[in-house]
């Protein structure tokens, strides 16, 4: 049986907003490292962090202001789910099935420990709202390793979008609640939802699309060569 080369740790470019200086940071920083870090250890630390996300969403039910952490959780998320690929190819010391299944089941049960966390501050309708939009996260990602799966190109960005400004407008929505409390976030949360799943929509059509006119080209491609014989 033949290996495939894995491509899984060559994400397709990043097309978001914030890609190109991030890409720059990450450049600069990623040398700076101590040698005593590895990649898979920045990688784990999204563990702690999760469990972080959850502990402070429950004591943020009582005060607000503890989301003040749950946004430092997700800023040392960004920070090491940024390096630790960057880290293992900088140094050749990258283990990249382990480090994409890892890292990508580590983001998911971040992404869920975020929603866990702010179900504490809501209830029902809008917990409920949460609750799906959880799911339409997961959707995303469902999406981007299928699309891997049938093209072999990783695509994480969107719309414009990518992790780093998921990660972002989540820190602005729980510093919305950390100052002002939960009324405005509840008073919006339902054209939130709709834009959101909007959002999904166009995300998995272009998808789709895409991964249909593979197919076609491959399809013409075969029959030209059958043609050819």
């Amino acid at each position: 049986m033949s290996k495939q080369e894995f491509t899984g740790d060559k994400k397709m470019p990043m097309r978001s907003l914030l890609a190109g200086p991030e890409k720059r940071f990450v450049q600069f920083l990623t040398p700076k490292f101590p040698k005593w870090i590895e990649g898979y250890h920045l990688t784990l630390v999204t563990i702690p962090l999760s469990v972080g996300l959850i502990v402070f969403g429950m004591l943020a039910g009582r005060d607000v202001r503890w989301l003040h952490l749950s946004s430092l959780m997700l800023f040392l998320q960004w920070f090491t789910d940024s390096f630790d690929g960057a880290l293992g190819r900088y140094r050749d010391t990258g283990i990249p099935k382990w480090g994409f299944y890892m890292d990508h089941f580590l983001d998911f049960v971040f992404m869920c420990s975020v929603f866990i966390g702010w179900s504490f501050l809501f209830t029902g309708v809008n917990r409920t709202l949460l609750w799906f939009m959880s799911l339409g996260m997961g959707c995303l990602m469902i999406n981007s390793f299928l699309s891997f799966a049938a093209t072999g190109e990783f695509k994480i960005t969107y719309l414009r979008t990518g992790p780093t400004e998921m990660r972002l407008n989540f820190i602005v929505i729980n510093t919305v609640i950390g100052f002002f409390g939960t009324a405005l976030i509840e008073n919006i949360l339902t054209y939130i939802f709709v834009v959101f799943v909007l959002g999904i929509c166009v995300i998995v059509y272009r998808t789709q699309l895409y991964v249909w006119n593979v197919d076609m080209a491959d399809k013409k491609k075969s029959m030209q060569k059958g043609a050819d014989l």
